[in-house]
């Protein structure tokens, strides 16, 4: 059976131990780890691996010594409870094997874990499971976590009765950075809010995401959105300090106004919740970057933009003028530009 949409997250985190089998496989190899992580964990239950009841084959095993599968799920071992073999990086020449340990299968058995890359419609491995009647089929694709999920592993963290902002916050969070560090982020929160019963809010959430390598570099840029000129001289020390490169100012200076662009240009304008925002910002980012938008209008973003596109080819050409007080005055003059214009 071929697992689509929501049924895959409903399925991982809660699957069937009287199936003889599952196909785990994605293009993301995080990704395919952290669904095989909690699908072992779920099936296993605590203590798996000592208790010796979690056998760990490889792909490559297989090959060189294809009934070892079937040893492994028939063996009786020490400790009672449910027992599960993991095949990881399967593939096609791994089928055969697979497959013989599928037929002899019977309940009471370990229950078969596999884990594959990007398999194709033609793949063996992938055949040999959609046609099984019994055996589960989850393939993994680069999407975000939706609400539920979320919603799921922030309860199993302890956290219930998250306020919709903060959720929507934890949305664009999870849509901005890996799904392993998205994981990471909320077992902060579970446990930065052990013991306290206060809704979590969208500074919190802000204070434990990822910080950003760059974050120097967006406090520079915040401060020319914000029309801050005076605060620019410090900031601009700070970020030579670090050696970082003129080009990248450049980038982000060009990231965040092109976002702003978008969001006011969105329909119903930025104020209509920050949906116009890309890529997804949470928290008080989100709510500054609208504020921004707002002030700025469409009009004198463009003027922006231009204005960053113009000094972009200045740094690129045979000029002889510093580069760094090329990018100096072109952020001096965007903080200063007037703006209010629709």
């Amino acid at each position: 059976m071929i697992l689509k949409g929501a049924e895959i997250a409903r399925y991982l985190a809660r699957p069937d131990p009287t199936r003889p089998a599952l196909l785990i496989y994605g293009q993301d190899p995080m990704r395919v780890a952290l669904k095989r992580a909690e699908a072992v964990a779920a099936l296993t239950g605590p203590g798996a691996d000592e208790e010796m009841r979690l056998t760990r084959l490889s792909g490559a095993d297989l090959r060189k010594d294809g009934a070892s599968l079937l040893d492994e799920i028939k063996a009786v071992g020490f400790f009672p409870g449910p027992r599960v073999v993991l095949v990881e990086d399967a593939g096609d020449t791994a089928a055969p094997a697979i497959a013989a340990a599928l037929d002899d299968w019977a309940p009471g058995d370990a229950v078969i874990v596999v884990t594959a890359g990007a398999l194709a419609k033609s793949s063996a491995l992938r055949k040999l499971f959609e046609a099984h009647k019994a055996a589960m089929v989850a393939p993994i694709y680069d999407d975000p976590m939706g609400e539920d999920e979320i919603a799921r592993l922030l309860d199993a963290a302890g956290l219930r009765g998250v306020p919709p902002a903060a959720m929507r916050d934890l949305l664009a969070l999870a849509r901005a950075v890996e799904p392993g560090d998205f994981r990471q982020v909320l077992e902060k929160i579970g446990l930065y809010k052990y013991g306290d019963d206060s809704p979590l809010s969208s500074e919190e959430i802000a204070a434990l995401a990822p910080a950003t390598v760059e974050g120097d570099v967006d406090s520079l840029i915040d401060a020319v959105a914000d029309g801050r000129a005076d605060a620019l001289a410090p900031l601009m020390q700070r970020v030579a300090t670090q050696g970082i490169v003129r080009g990248t100012i450049g980038i982000a200076a060009l990231r965040l106004f092109r976002a702003l662009h978008m969001a006011a240009a969105a329909p119903g304008g930025p104020g209509a919740g920050g949906g116009g925002l890309r890529p997804p910002v949470w928290g008080p980012r989100r709510d500054r970057m609208t504020r921004q938008a707002q002030a700025w209008g469409m009009r004198a973003l463009e003027d922006a933009l231009h204005h960053l596109v113009d000094t972009d080819l200045a740094l690129r050409s045979s000029s002889r003028a510093p580069a760094a007080a090329v990018m100096e005055r072109a952020l001096i003059r965007l903080a200063m530009m007037p703006r209010g214009r629709r």
